[in-house]
């Protein structure tokens, strides 16, 4: 039989996610596929989904997850195909898992964990993470990513993104050069150079997945809605450094693009 092609991005799919920073992506793996990860989640926090008054705090967390369902729906055709065409082909590494899992309740609490922020991609074995760092060429990650395994909607806790906040980020990074800024050097001024980039927000029903420049400045928010919001906010790791002999890719042209390079 021929081999199947499983369509990916389009180009204009990929120009936005150099120029905005993220692309979503819908059906990225299926319904059913997403229930089958949130059960299993609902048994690792002692919770059920029939007894809200067992809800009381506004995140629970769950670390990473390595069974079949989770692979599965890290790597569906259609996601590698796009992790091929945004990390470039061949250059990152298939994920074993997903996580962590910052599991979001309806609560009149405001979380602890909304501030905005970038993900930090490399420390030096310092327990301080404020001392993790990141650096112009994004050494440790392709990708930041939004798995959704629940229906997300406005009231949902749904994910805050700062879209083209990526390329404020990678101009500030170029002067720390391949050593990189650390997370409290990142983060001094509250991300203030920001404020003025458009606030998108991940909504979506499950099985919605975002592909997002690893620069892209986000923030959780409070859970207004009434049905518990499962997400997962993995990294994609690399196969390697950059290597200039390869042409650029999608990630590394933003990058380019930012600072003028």
């Amino acid at each position: 039989m021929p081999k199947t092609e499983h369509v990916g991005l389009t180009p204009r799919q990929v120009r936005n996610f150099i120029d905005d920073g993220f692309v979503k992506i819908e059906n990225a793996f299926s319904a059913a596929l997403a229930k089958q990860c949130r059960d299993e989640l609902w048994a690792d926090i002692g919770l059920s989904p029939d007894e809200p008054g067992n809800w009381i705090k506004p995140v629970v967390r769950v670390g990473f997850k390595a069974s079949a369902p989770f692979i599965e729906a890290a790597n569906t055709p259609c996601l590698h195909k796009a992790y091929d065409q945004l990390a470039g082909e061949g250059r990152w590494l298939a994920p074993k898992g997903l996580g962590t899992f910052p599991i979001r309740f309806p609560s009149a609490e405001s979380p602890a964990d909304d501030g905005w922020h970038v993900d930090m991609s490399f420390g030096d074995g310092s327990a301080d993470f404020m001392e993790w760092r990141i650096n112009v060429k994004s050494s440790g990650r392709a990708l930041l990513m939004l798995f959704l395994f629940s229906d997300v909607d406005l009231n949902d806790a749904p994910t805050k993104i700062r879209k083209g906040s990526h390329a404020v980020i990678a101009r500030e990074l170029l002067p720390y050069g391949e050593a990189g800024a650390t997370l409290r050097q990142l983060s001094a001024d509250g991300y203030s150079s920001t404020e003025d980039c458009p606030i998108e927000l991940a909504v979506g029903p499950a099985g919605t997945v975002y592909l997002c420049h690893p620069f892209l400045v986000h923030a959780a928010q409070q859970h207004r809605g009434k049905q518990p919001r499962f997400m997962a906010q993995p990294p994609l790791m690399p196969w390697g450094e950059f290597d200039p002999a390869l042409p650029p890719s999608p990630v590394q042209i933003a990058i380019r693009q930012a600072c003028g390079l």
